[in-house]
C-alpha cells in the first residue's frame, strides 16, 4: 500500500502475513498495540476499524484517556527496507517509529534540532 489505512485519526500499516495466510494489520503512531487480521481488503478495514473503536471502549471502560496519534508529522521519504529495519528496531525498544527516530536523532548531540 502506498499510505496507510487511517480511521479515526489512528493509521494502520497492513502486510501479507505468509505465515498466517491472510492480511495482518497494526496501528502504528502509539504505544499501545492495536493488531488485527483479515482475509481481503475489505475485510481487513472491517477489522481495523473494529479493533480501534475496541481499544477506545476499552480505554472508556477503564476511565483511561486513550493514547492519540501525533498530530504533529514530518514526511520523511525512505525506502521500505529501511523502514521495515526501522520498525523492528523500534519494536524491540518497544518504542514508536517516531519515537526511536527522534530519540537516534538526539544521540549525536544530545539536543533536538
Amino acid at each position: 500500500m502506498s499510505k496507510p489505512m487511517t480511521y479515526k485519526g489512528y493509521c494502520a500499516k497492513i502486510e501479507y502475513s505468509e505465515e498466517r495466510g491472510c492480511l495482518v494489520g497494526c496501528v502504528f503512531d502509539i504505544q499501545h498495540e492495536i493488531s488485527f487480521q483479515g482475509d481481503s481488503v475489505e475485510s481487513i478495514k472491517k477489522a481495523f476499524e473494529q479493533a480501534v473503536d475496541g481499544y477506545l471502549a476499552g480505554c472508556a471502560e477503564r476511565n483511561e484517556e486513550p493514547e492519540k496519534p501525533s498530530e504533529a508529522r514530518s514526511v520523511v521519504r525512505i525506502s521500505a527496507a529501511l523502514h521495515s529495519l526501522i520498525a523492528v528496531a523500534a519494536r524491540k525498544e518497544n518504542k514508536s517509529v517516531n519515537e526511536w527516530l527522534a530519540e537516534a536523532c538526539k544521540k549525536d548531540d544530545g539536543k533536538e534540532d
